[in-house]
């Protein structure tokens, strides 16, 4: 089995022991097992490959440059959002026609950069930026490569945070808008319209219906611009399937995702462009932490203190988000009520309230499990704290993808 298993009471990842890792390496340090991305890849590629199609991999899941490289040699392509992300991917391996500039806040010198590389499109959520990418282009002297960005003003029933398709979000332009705006493009010839892009929200579990309808709204448009004289090229699909946080949690699967938005799409004859992140990256990866202290209250809440905090991993601060989290090392005895915080000088550093845990003791390892997407992506130094280790587990051995950060890392460009 690839991934995260137990060989005789010990957790380890594709055969390698995590204590061992943390002895070496310290905690917090997050790991990664290459052979369960390699297979959660090609488990995604097979569900889509009926129809022409690229999977566009977003960095925003986790942009650690081993992680981003490892799927560009799976046959990956990229999405990114931010000039950061853009350099990631460019370092990584991609050409600049094997990415999509995504985000909808692209600065001038963000689209310059975009422009002058000629990336395979900038998603274009506004008339405004329509404007910056042909001044970015006339600069530049080539043509720029455009996706209108529509939101199709569907909910996609998750959380509020991370839905992105209701005409109240900040992202993308309407149908009326969109067809104003494609016409008007038409009319500057350093532009170029090659496809639309839809993405209705993240971590969907519960229901293909929200992504159905997505595909089918950008379809018709799509039928709709041909039958007007548009070249287009593609449809960019978003992401947004969803992976079980919650142990027996059910999800949808890729074989029903491509199920529910290939039928509107494949007679388009378009290229059918998906842009998965946590789905193949989540569950590759956990955090390893210490037992650092243990205490009770009088009210009888027993408090497990960790050495990782919301600065390794915001997810349950911000989102209330639950992770499983289980002794990397199984003691004997019955599982008892805990509250899992962090050292962090917040309430809110909290990973787990009256989650039932085996005994544990100081010294202990917890591994809290799915963190390979929007784990070590959304760290930050509150606190001063440095960033944790990372760690790829390849071919029956681990190595070090980034070093733990030090006090000097933190304090270099400060006088």
């Amino acid at each position: 089995m690839t991934g995260f298993t137990r060989v005789r009471g010990t957790l380890v990842c594709d055969e390698v022991a995590l204590d061992a890792i943390a002895r070496e390496v310290g905690t917090p340090c997050h790991v990664y097992s290459a052979a369960l991305l390699t297979s959660r890849f090609a488990a995604l590629e097979q569900a889509m490959a009926s129809v022409p199609h690229r999977l566009h991999y977003a960095l925003k899941a986790n942009s650690t440059l081993a992680i981003v490289r490892h799927l560009r040699q799976l046959g990956a392509a990229a999405d990114v959002n931010s000039a950061g992300e853009l350099e990631v991917a460019l370092r990584a391996g991609f050409t600049p026609d094997q990415i999509v500039v995504t985000g909808v806040g692209k600065t001038r010198a963000e689209l310059a950069r975009a422009v002058s590389l000629g990336v395979a499109a900038i998603n274009a959520e506004s008339f405004g930026e329509i404007d910056r990418i042909e001044a970015a282009a006339i600069a530049a002297g080539r043509d720029a490569r455009i996706a209108v960005r529509i939101n199709p003003d569907v909910e996609a029933g998750t959380h509020r945070h991370i839905s992105t398709g209701a005409s109240t979000t900040k992202f993308g332009v309407s149908l009326d808008e969109a067809r104003v705006m494609i016409r008007e493009v038409a009319r500057r010839p350093r532009l170029r319209i090659v496809g639309l892009h839809v993405h209705v929200g993240s971590q969907i579990t519960t229901s293909v219906e929200p992504l159905a309808r997505g595909a089918a709204i950008v379809a018709d448009l799509a039928r709709e611009l041909m039958a007007g004289g548009v070249a287009l090229e593609h449809l960019d699909l978003g992401g947004g399937l969803g992976i079980p946080y919650r142990a027996g949690q059910p999800v949808i699967s890729p074989e029903a995702y491509a199920a529910a938005i290939l039928p509107a799409v494949r007679e388009t004859g378009l290229v059918i462009l998906l842009e998965p992140g946590r789905w193949i990256v989540g569950p590759c990866g956990v955090l390893l932490t210490e037992v650092v202290d243990t205490k009770t209250r009088d009210a009888g809440t027993t408090f497990v203190i960790v050495d990782a905090g919301m600065t390794d991993l915001i997810r349950p601060a911000l989102y209330e988000a639950w992770h499983e989290i289980e002794p990397v090392v199984s003691r004997d005895g019955a599982a008892v009520p805990v509250d899992v915080v962090g050292p962090v000088c917040e309430t809110s550093d909290t990973f787990a309230s009256a989650r039932a845990l085996p005994p544990v003791v100081v010294g202990d390892l917890l591994a809290i499990r799915d963190t390979g997407a929007y784990g070590a992506v959304m760290a930050s130094n509150y606190n001063r704290r440095p960033l944790a280790a990372e760690v790829l587990v390849e071919a029956g051995r681990w190595r070090l993808i980034r070093r733990r950060q030090t006090i000097d890392d933190l304090l270099q460009w400060e006088s």
